[in-house]
């Protein structure tokens, strides 16, 4: 019904930079909110960044001032532009959406969905 498309992750150095992209498709009729999540081996997923659809942002503490959210809302795709980046920020990075769905003729229902998942990997 909709799905999240990522991509972006693989393997940099310490100190380096990338960029994840998401992707939203499907029967949607709006877009609340897009983040991004990451787990580590042995951790629980934990939230990273966040934007809302007026494009107020969230941010987990120790990725402050290293990495930016944004969005573009006529393509329905976040970004997250991760820079200075450390092998702690090693992780799988999922995308999340929050969506309003076309259910029928003007009917409309909630929906959270999230993205495969990407493997960012911070290693010399």
């Amino acid at each position: 019904q909709v799905q999240l498309v990522e991509s972006g992750g693989g393997l940099v150095q310490p100190g380096g930079s990338l960029r994840l992209s998401c992707a939203a498709s499907g029967s949607i009729f709006s877009i609340n909110a897009m983040g991004w999540y990451r787990q580590a081996p042995g951790n629980q997923r934990e939230l990273v960044a966040i934007i809302t659809a007026g494009g107020g942002t969230n941010y987990e503490d120790s990725v402050k001032g290293r990495f930016t959210i944004s969005r573009d809302n006529a393509k329905n795709t976040a970004y997250l532009q991760m820079n200075s980046l450390k092998p702690e920020d090693t992780a799988v990075y999922y995308c999340y959406a929050d969506v309003l769905v076309r259910t029928g003729p003007a009917r409309y229902s909630p929906l959270e969905v999230w993205g495969q998942g990407t493997l960012v990997t911070v290693s010399s």
